[in-house]
């Protein structure tokens, strides 16, 4: 297995082409012109969340990833091709923009991509709105009418603090309307079929469903139960400790991993830790890779303690200059307190860097849907396990398991089966 490879492939293994871009581009570009079949296969695979190899990478997605967007073009009546476009836009937003979802959009008339978008912060254009004012710019907005729009979301039909985007739509003349996901919103959930049918937009839902969920997770459980998506990450030896012997240094991972605990630090709204966490390692849980924090916030950072005066003053998450990010909450009752920090701090997602017991009452509480195990090739003993629970029902199995190299560690990636 190549260092860093993953199936499937997630934001960082971009790096594996990086050094050969324009040949990447272009390849990508030609292969959806002239292998439609393959193209078509590998993009059906990625719309139903299936692994894929870099061989059989969706050619437009990857040509997102790499630039070049205005050169991409492909039959018109490829939906699940245009689709992967703006699932990349989408992924852009992961992190950013809560309490609203990751959206991505792209713009296409015959054949031809016009522009794309994807939504940056609440209170910000949505993701089509911004691929339509991107197009009417670069193109002027006659070149909208009849147009095709694939948006990875339902459009939104009602007033929040922007307007509606099938207003937009309409006024823009487009001809089709293609989404993945029903919003779950009851706002707004099926309302935008009917507006722009009545309005002579044909419309088609579904194309990539399965893959949209997987971006829209975090957003659709905190409108169906109130509580975010909450993820474990934890780095452990072979056998399943979270500490090196005394004297070897704090780190279990190489530097390829750490880099990965960044780039996964940067889809999520706040990172969970336990006060014994904070006294013990003085973490500073922030983002630190540069070009991470370009256009964004630092994730809230919450220490979960019933001792606020144990903690020691000058830690990081108090003297830094995030300060105002920390925030301290009591641990009586972890449910509130997560469905707290969706209320009040608009949070979709959670990340929990903590330690075995701290992670072990998430689990018992049942609050952890996926879990991120970096798994380094060592032998540690000691008595620190990554997860002391002792009152787990049953083993708790995972789903959509990934595993990937970097470096010479592993990461494990699943969720949780509820």
């Amino acid at each position: 297995m190549l260092s860093g490879a993953s199936w499937p492939i997630r934001p960082t293994d971009a790096s594996l082409f990086r050094h050969s871009v324009p040949s990447w581009t272009i390849f990508c570009t030609l292969w959806a012109q002239f292998r439609p079949f393959s193209a078509k296969s590998a993009t059906h695979a990625a719309c139903k969340g299936e692994r894929t190899r870099p061989e059989a990478a969706f050619p437009l997605a990857a040509a997102a990833i790499f630039g070049n967007l205005a050169r991409v073009h492909a039959p018109a009546t490829d939906d699940g091709l245009w689709m992967t476009l703006a699932l990349a836009e989408a992924r852009k937003g992961l992190g950013r923009c809560a309490p609203n979802p990751p959206v991505g959009a792209v713009l296409v008339k015959d054949g031809q991509l016009l522009a794309s978008g994807w939504h940056r912060a609440a209170g910000l254009p949505h993701a089509e709105c911004e691929a339509l004012a991107a197009a009417a710019s670069r193109h002027g907005a006659a070149a909208l009418r009849g147009a095709t729009a694939y948006i990875t979301l339902e459009p939104c039909s009602t007033y929040g603090r922007t307007p509606p985007c099938t207003t937009a739509l309409i006024a823009a003349g487009l001809a089709r309307v293609v989404y993945a996901c029903v919003d779950r919103n009851p706002q707004h959930a099926g309302r935008a079929d009917a507006i722009l049918h009545d309005a002579g937009i044909a419309v088609t839902a579904g194309v990539c469903a399965d893959a949209a969920e997987l971006l829209l997770r975090p957003f659709f459980k905190v409108r169906t139960t109130g509580l975010p998506w909450l993820i474990w990450k934890t780095a452990m030896s072979l056998d399943g400790r979270i500490t090196r012997p005394p004297g070897e240094g704090q780190w279990l991972t190489g530097e390829a991993a750490r880099a990965d605990v960044q780039q996964l630090r940067a889809t999520v709204d706040a990172i969970l830790t336990s006060g014994e966490t904070v006294r013990r390692d003085r973490p500073a849980l922030t983002l630190r890779t540069p070009g991470l924090l370009e256009g964004r916030s630092q994730p809230w950072r919450v220490v979960v303690t019933d001792h606020p005066s144990t903690l020691p003053p000058d830690a990081p998450l108090f003297t830094d200059a995030w300060r105002e990010r920390t925030l301290l909450r009591a641990g009586t009752d972890l449910t509130t307190m997560l469905r707290a920090l969706a209320s009040e701090q608009g949070v979709l997602s959670v990340l929990v860097e903590a330690g075995g017991r701290f992670s072990a009452a998430l689990f018992e509480a049942g609050l952890v849907d996926e879990v991120v195990i970096y798994l380094a090739p060592l032998l540690c003993g000691g008595p620190v396990p990554a997860l002391a629970a002792a009152n787990l029902p049953a083993s708790l199995q995972l789903a959509d398991l990934s595993v990937t190299q970097l470096g010479a560690d592993l990461r494990l990636r699943g969720v949780i089966v509820k």
